[in-house]
């Protein structure tokens, strides 16, 4: 079991990557492909959305067929994406393959948090969550710097080729290693429908809408048009200040795991946490113009504050009965990551607006961006706090 945990998670780095590449390649796919910051967001938006809309059916699959199968065959998916990244000649393309790529990597994190829930005690998925999340996020670290050098080698194509190769590879790896747990023996029948009339629910799903998208969507791809239109920064600047963002994110993934346990809640954990990533948003919106490493240490801060997406799923899980495992962790995902992809469109809509202006500084855009993600994720504090605590 142990040795297929580690070829998903291998696959999670890759996840990872993908969803944050876009970032670094944001120069180059404009001089290219002429893919303004929209069309990207666009791109970005509709791999984060596609991977949601995955979730239902692959929630099925994990409970009906196994992990196994089913992350092997959609990863294979997302490695022809990858192929057509590589070949792309318009934004269209990019689009496409990030459609593809996001259904390729629909099940990674889901095929793990299955065999967790089936397979350990709930007072450790927690832990277990965070550290898979951890882990991946290398893939957020080599979509930074280690990218940018990478593009400077084999230019941004025969890069995307790359990985192409080793995401079938990664695919073959799962259908080979992996084991599937048991399947749940019981006569008790369940759908989807069922999972949403829990009240208990809703105000974690609610929050996984609001925790996720800011890091995700600064750290993806705004982060590379905010540098570069602002302080014109390059390729190697912006990898540089997105590897000290994804290192944020990877000690805050491996450290709130362990922390319910430590603090004996998870609800007041995940509120604080996100409490701060409010004030870190903040002090964005009102550095926004400061190239300073006060900039840079408030966006490890929403790096940091805002990896509480394993938290958000552990709180979750610990509502949904054995038999509906696997569709009850992919709907709590389906929230998180289908928030990240909408706001993902969102944005980019609030950032051609505001663009437009003559009058507007370079800066407004992202300013308004910043505000946008802060409110966001005090809405759904607001919504949190009136969720029932568990901590297992």
């Amino acid at each position: 079991m142990r040795i297929g945990i580690a070829a998903l998670t291998l696959a999670y780095v890759l996840s990872q990557f993908y969803r944050a590449f876009l970032a670094v390649l944001a120069p180059v796919l404009a001089v290219d492909l002429q893919a303004n910051a929209e069309a990207l967001a666009q791109a970005s938006g509709w791999w984060f959305l596609s991977f949601a809309l995955m979730q239902i059916p692959v929630g099925w699959a994990l409970d009906k067929i196994g992990p196994r199968r089913t992350t092997a065959v959609l990863l294979a998916v997302g490695a022809a994406g990858a192929a057509v990244f590589a070949a792309a000649t318009s934004p269209l393309h990019i689009t496409l393959a990030m459609v593809l790529i996001g259904i390729g990597c629909s099940s990674v994190l889901m095929a793990s948090y299955y065999i967790f829930a089936r397979t350990y005690a709930p007072a450790v998925f927690g832990t277990l969550a965070g550290m898979v999340i951890g882990i991946g996020s290398l893939g957020n670290i080599g979509a930074s710097l280690p990218l940018s050098w990478a593009v400077d080698a084999w230019g941004w194509r025969g890069t995307v080729w790359g990985l192409a190769a080793i995401t079938l590879a990664a695919a073959a790896a799962i259908y080979i290693l992996v084991r599937d747990p048991a399947r749940v023996v019981t006569d008790a029948k369940g759908s989807l429908l069922d999972l949403l009339k829990m009240p208990a629910l809703w105000p974690v799903l609610i929050m996984m809408t609001a925790c996720y998208a800011p890091a995700a969507g600064i750290r993806g791809l705004w982060i590379g048009p905010w540098y570069a239109d602002v302080f014109g920064a390059d390729a190697a600047r912006i990898g540089m200040v997105t590897l000290i963002m994804g290192l944020a994110m990877v000690a805050g993934n491996l450290a709130y795991g362990p922390l319910d346990r430590v603090l004996g809640t998870r609800k007041w954990l995940v509120f604080g946490g996100n409490s701060l990533t409010v004030a870190c948003l903040l002090g964005l919106y009102m550095q926004v113009s400061s190239d300073t490493w006060v900039t840079i240490a408030l966006l490890a801060g929403v790096g940091f504050f805002g990896a509480s997406f394993p938290m958000v799923m552990a709180h979750g899980r610990a509502f949904l009965p054995p038999h509906l495992t696997g569709r009850g962790v992919s709907l709590i995902n389906l929230f998180g990551i289908g928030g990240a992809g909408l706001m993902q469109i969102i944005t980019g809509r609030i950032h051609t607006a505001l663009s437009a202006s003559e009058t507007a500084q370079a800066s407004a855009p992202y300013a308004a961006l910043f505000l946008f993600y802060a409110g966001l994720v005090v809405v759904g504090l607001a919504v949190y706090v009136l969720s029932r605590d568990r901590s297992d």
